[in-house]
């Protein structure tokens, strides 16, 4: 797998801003975005909860967290580390921990078969069963291991680890997707209206990859778009409409960098000939339909993207910024995709409500993946 440890470090790097400011982005209009964004994801969640397993139970961000979203019964949360540190910790702050599952990993009677999952997975690498058992023993690995096995639907961790040991976990405990070659992260951006004026669907849209992988083949940014536009249809709940960003739009510039582009919608085009999606496009041509129309007249995205698929880590992670920033927009992730089963990462700056947020999303994750396993017969 190409990607291994330069998309790890490629992570680590670029993942020092998550959506934990989302609710104070200074526009009141993006406030409320979010919040009926938020409240629609939990809705939906809360239909189906799914068993998540929170890596860092003793942090009081986490505790604090965990007691929300159980009070709001949008998923069922098990918190790993020692029980009377997290009780000791719940109490100062005033939580309650009923319906909360305390698990501690190194009293666990699960050890030895998450030990050999670990094993299994990584015997070709040359590891060994006394380094199986003790990787077990870590709570990022618990928390994944813990999901490979099917006792927990996913897991979410980060927030007193940095990202390159979160992806690396759940990498080396629950592996790719069948269908995936790499894993990859996505940002959903909540853009406020300007002016009457919205893009995506209500403002909302998918930007990709913006925090793992640094320098993407055409193979892979293939498999990023399409890995995108899935979960497009799943948190969007609208079909997706692609674009492959470039600085040129249609044979506008000539470059290996452009070419690359073209070879990435070639291969998209040949694995989901009925997706739209389109490229090269310059992001204006991408979101305003008469720059779209005048640039790439015909198009089928052009002017109406609702994912956004950049070149490499470093237009992705300074676009989504940007765009943050700038725009008063929320962005909500890095939401890792391409892993088997769903795991993701927190940022160590994270409050309790970001860790309730991505578990929420998460949670509709893993829902999305059942329904896909149980539509292909899996």
């Amino acid at each position: 797998m190409r990607q291994g440890h330069q998309a790890i470090r490629g992570a680590q790097e670029a993942h020092t801003s998550t959506g934990t400011d989302l609710l104070s982005a200074g526009e009141f209009v993006v406030t409320w975005a979010v919040v009926e964004i938020l409240d629609k994801l939990k809705n939906r969640a809360r239909a189906t909860p799914q068993r998540i397993a929170l890596a860092e139970g003793e942090d009081d961000r986490v505790i604090q967290a965990a007691a929300r979203i159980t009070a709001e019964r949008y998923a069922k949360i098990t918190l790993l580390g020692r029980a009377d540190t997290i009780r000791a910790a719940a109490s100062r702050l005033g939580v309650k921990l009923d319906g909360i599952e305390i698990l501690n990993p190194l009293a666990s009677p699960r050890l030895d078969a998450y030990a050999q999952i670990y094993l299994e997975r990584r015997r070709a690498r040359g590891t060994t069963l006394e380094e199986a058992h003790e990787a077990s023993r870590k709570p990022l690995y618990f928390a994944a291991l813990s999901v490979a096995a099917g006792d927990a639907d996913a897991s979410v961790g980060g927030a007193a680890n940095s990202t390159a040991e979160t992806v690396r976990a759940a990498l080396h405990s629950i592996g790719l997707a069948p269908e995936a070659r790499l894993v990859s992260g996505f940002f959903l951006m909540i853009v406020p209206a300007r002016d009457g004026i919205t893009f995506g669907e209500r403002g909302a849209m998918l930007f990709a990859d913006c925090g793992v992988v640094p320098d993407p083949t055409p193979q892979e940014l293939a498999e990023i778009a399409l890995a995108t536009a899935e979960n497009a249809r799943a948190f969007l709940e609208v079909e997706p409409r692609v674009a492959l960003l470039s600085f040129s739009t249609k044979g506008s510039a000539e470059h290996a960098r452009v070419e690359k582009i073209r070879e990435a919608l070639r291969i998209i085009q040949v694995r989901q000939p009925t997706l739209a999606v389109d490229g090269e496009l310059q992001v204006d041509a991408a979101l305003v339909p008469g720059v779209g129309a005048s640039k790439a007249k015909g198009s089928p995205v052009a002017g109406r993207a609702n994912v956004l698929i950049f070149p490499d880590l470093d237009s992705g992670n300074i676009g989504y910024k940007l765009v943050e920033r700038l725009a008063g927009a929320a962005a909500l992730g890095p939401i890792l995709q391409g892993l088997a089963r769903p795991a993701n990462d927190l940022s160590r700056g994270c409050t309790a409500d970001d860790i309730a947020h991505v578990v929420a999303i998460t949670a509709i994750q893993s829902i999305a993946r059942q329904q896909l396993a149980s539509a292909s017969g899996d």
